[in-house]
């Protein structure tokens, strides 16, 4: 928001925001706020998104979920006038599937990790003595869009003192994880799909992406996290493997990739076709993307005419923000 304020044509812009929770960030921020329907199907969502934006005639939405529901329908809001900052169809329901990201990244020859799609008890036993075989520990997650919810190292080795007084991680054990498959299918909860691969090795690597509505890369900004830094890598060989994920996936104006390595090499742990959380760690390069996509996408001109400044590392500090109303 602050990026897209103080954009460098000087341009006055009005920010509206939406989110299930009033006591989010973001609606005491912005200009004009609103509460989301909670729990609803993409058709229903997309009917609010659609009223919300014909009511305040809004020009750009920059969607940072619910995809899907905004791609089936990038048509009927450009006839409200909205223009959504969305890739395609097709690239949508591909990316937000982490085991279709897989399959497709591995079959055009992008570097991607073992792994297997569990939706049982049994598949899950099986998938984890699989790859564990070769001594890497393993991890679960949702295969679909969940953000890191639903992330596990998987670890049934008893819990040491050293482990008890350490900073906490998402940890669980074979049995924790294949006993609540058991259970929801006794319950007769609809299967959800986990992704079990080994726990890729650090750092990770946060690739923020601006590119074409076809999928052509016109700056991406690899991050290294460290704790609680970030280095901004001039490393011109990851950039180039976001540029061919870009272009294999047709990922289109504000994306991230997000890379980890294995024996060495980095490969890809996931592909986010919407603007990272940690963009405006971006605004230390010298660019400011949020406005240079707005650009492209309304003009086919991003205005960039320099390149990112790199090899920045930049601490992460609690910052305290007065907002207006106190924040009613």
């Amino acid at each position: 928001m602050r990026m897209l304020r103080h954009n460098p044509d000087g341009v006055a812009v009005e920010l509206y925001a939406s989110n299930v929770d009033p006591a989010a960030t973001a609606l005491s921020a912005c200009d004009v706020g609103a509460v989301e329907p909670r729990r609803v199907g993409d058709e229903e969502y997309a009917a609010f998104a659609l009223d919300f934006c014909r009511r305040h005639r809004i020009d750009v939405v920059i969607p940072p979920r619910r995809l899907t529901a905004f791609a089936d329908r990038i048509l009927d809001f450009a006839a409200a006038g909205t223009r959504v900052m969305c890739s395609s169809q097709a690239t949508v329901r591909t990316a937000t599937d982490k085991a279709a990201t897989y399959e497709s990244a591995g079959a055009a020859g992008l570097p991607v990790p073992p792994w297997r799609l569990v939706s049982d008890a049994d598949g899950l036993r099986a998938a984890v003595a699989e790859l564990s075989r070769t001594g890497e520990r393993v991890c679960v997650k949702p295969s679909g869009e969940y953000s890191a919810f639903g992330f596990r190292i998987l670890d049934d080795r008893p819990l040491s003192m050293a482990d008890l007084l350490a900073p906490p991680l998402p940890i669980a054990s074979v049995d924790a994880v294949a006993g609540a498959l058991t259970r929801a299918a006794e319950n007769g909860e609809p299967a959800t799909e986990l992704l079990v691969m080994p726990h890729l090795d650090e750092p990770e690597i946060s690739i923020d992406c601006l590119s074409t509505a076809g999928g052509e890369l016109l700056v991406g900004i690899p991050r290294a996290k460290h704790g609680r830094f970030r280095d901004l890598l001039d490393d011109p060989a990851l950039v180039d493997l976001a540029r061919r994920l870009v272009r294999h996936f047709e990922l289109a104006y504000l994306t991230n990739v997000q890379l980890r390595y294995r024996a060495g090499e980095p490969v890809l742990l996931e592909v986010n076709p919407r603007p990272s959380a940690g963009l405006f760690h971006t605004a230390h390069a010298g660019l400011n993307l949020p406005w240079a996509a707005i650009r492209l996408l309304l003009h086919g001109d991003s205005g960039l005419t320099a390149p990112p400044r790199l090899g920045v590392r930049l601490a992460l500090a609690e910052a305290v923000i007065e907002i207006a109303n106190g924040g009613r």
